[in-house]
């Protein structure tokens, strides 16, 4: 009875409009977007020859017009040609792929037909969910299956019409090994985050996973950054794919990066002074460690603020709530570790702090990348010890990039849309939303001028001799209050060595 009612699935042309009518659209979003997402050919939606029922979809989640990635991918993709696409993080990757794979599904056929693939549960539940809200007109079923959900509850769901697997790859394998999920007719297969899927640690089951489709199989690899090993994939596994490269540079045009030179025992006042100064919608602060992740959520809490965390060693079920709850907007503030960098999508969130400085560019690259998504404005804000400063100026080599020293003022306008430029996050400060009181606050502190100022960096590749040192003296503090506040922290951070 409900596919009766369904709308056709023919082509839409762009002079045929009545059915728009009826679209429950959004709001319109009317944040300022750089050329990250803007810089297109004007090409339309419904220029691609995309089914009714998908463009309902698509309209209906927001969409207004193609990015520059699903403007290059989706015409390419629908003609089933292997496509091999490089783009920044936050500019429209997933509905880049998302759409021509739904566009290929039959609801009549009770089989997998598109195979997504990503490296991380909560990226897979967030593809998904892209799925569900793009295909909602379409009648087509989406399952998400990870490690640490049971094998039980997955045989279950897969005795039922799948038309879209999105998951993991050591769980997909293990479901086609034990002929559960059966890919034997499946001709989409995609894998996001390729650089991820690809490396050591994924290879090997990416290769068995490959036997189980058919040969004439549609292959489409996304990711920001290509390694080597991509090339060597590539050349064994795809069939002369189309390539795109909008990696004219790697680091998204509307985040504004900075650093502040800090020793490791100032991080945390630094990132106190941080929160009293800056306006944060919702802030994703990094570790290097799920040990530091839990001790520095824990020292943010008891500074007066809402704060979350998520790490490796959490139960799923709980990553789970509090990637929702974080999501909802129930708290400002996430702690969480690398695990989490390639699996949030949440446009609210405007400020990223490195508070441990990563070690490499791609992971770098995937961090800063929190904020400032699909065009919007954001800040990244790097917490950088004299251990750090190889890494610092290896990244920004890679990358192309300068990370400038954090100014005594940032301007509002470089990370908050206009017409949000209201309180700053110290007005905004507020109790945990869960667990037991904090303690008694410490007193606010008047900023260092070491730590707003940053220092200067040689342009030459780094040669040290000597402890950098940070420009002027720091202004003084009152004895109290300084006693008062190393007394709250001594012992919560360790010092990283």
């Amino acid at each position: 009875m409900a596919q009766a009612n369904r709308p056709s699935s023919s082509s839409t042309s762009r002079n045929d409009n009545s059915w728009k009518a009826n679209l429950n659209l959004p709001a319109k979003d009317d944040r300022p977007q750089t050329e990250d997402v803007t810089a297109t050919k004007g090409l339309e939606f419904e220029d691609m020859h995309i089914r009714r029922e998908l463009l309902m979809g698509i309209f209906e989640a927001g969409f207004e017009r193609p990015s520059p990635i699903q403007e290059e991918a989706i015409p390419i993709a629908l003609t089933k040609r292997d496509v091999l696409a490089r783009a920044k993080n936050g500019t429209g990757k997933t509905a880049a792929f998302v759409i021509p794979s739904l566009q290929q599904i039959d609801i009549n056929r009770r089989k997998i037909q598109a195979l997504l693939l990503v490296p991380t549960r909560e990226l897979a539940l967030q593809t998904a969910q892209v799925c569900k809200i793009l295909g909602k007109h379409m009648g087509i079923n989406v399952m998400v299956t990870t490690g640490g959900t049971t094998l039980k509850d997955d045989i279950m769901r897969l005795s039922e019409a799948v038309h879209v697997l999105v998951g993991t790859p050591g769980r997909i394998l293990d479901l086609a090994g034990k002929n559960v999920a059966d890919l034997s007719e499946c001709p989409v297969f995609v894998m996001d985050e390729a650089d991820k899927l690809l490396s050591p640690e994924f290879a090997p089951v990416m290769e068995q996973l490959l036997s189980y489709l058919p040969k004439d199989r549609q292959v489409m690899l996304f990711s920001a950054t290509f390694p080597l090993i991509v090339k060597d994939f590539k050349d064994k596994h795809m069939e002369s794919p189309y390539e795109i490269n909008l990696m004219d540079e790697l680091t998204l045009r509307g985040v504004t990066q900075y650093y502040a030179y800090v020793e490791e025992k100032q991080k945390v006042h630094c990132l106190n002074t941080l929160f009293s100064k800056l306006h944060v919608n919702q802030s994703i602060i990094f570790c290097n460690s799920t040990n530091r992740v839990e001790l520095l959520a824990k020292k943010v809490t008891e500074l007066g603020y809402s704060c979350f965390y998520s790490h490796a060693k959490m139960l799923q079920s709980h990553r789970n709530r509090v990637f929702h709850d974080f999501r909802q907007g129930v708290c400002r503030n996430l702690v969480c570790s690398d695990l989490l960098t390639r699996g949030i999508d949440i446009q609210a969130v405007n400020v990223v702090i490195n508070f441990d400085f990563p070690k490499n560019s791609e992971t770098y690259l995937h961090r800063i990348g929190r904020s400032g998504r699909f065009g919007h404005l954001g800040l990244a804000i790097n917490l950088v010890t004299y251990e750090d400063r190889f890494n610092l100026y290896k990244i920004e080599q890679e990358l192309g990039t300068e990370i400038q020293p954090i100014p005594q003022q940032i301007d509002k306008g470089l990370y908050v849309a206009p017409g949000a430029m209201g309180e700053s996050s110290e007005q905004q400060k507020e109790k945990p939303k869960a667990g037991p009181a904090p303690p008694q606050q410490p007193q606010s502190q008047p900023p260092r001028q070491g730590q707003q100022q940053g220092v200067p960096r040689p342009t030459q590749p780094p040669s040290y001799n000597g402890a950098i040192r940070a420009n002027g003296a720091p202004v003084p503090t009152a004895p109290g209050v300084q006693q008062q506040y190393q007394q709250a922290y001594r012992g919560a951070v360790p010092v990283a060595r």
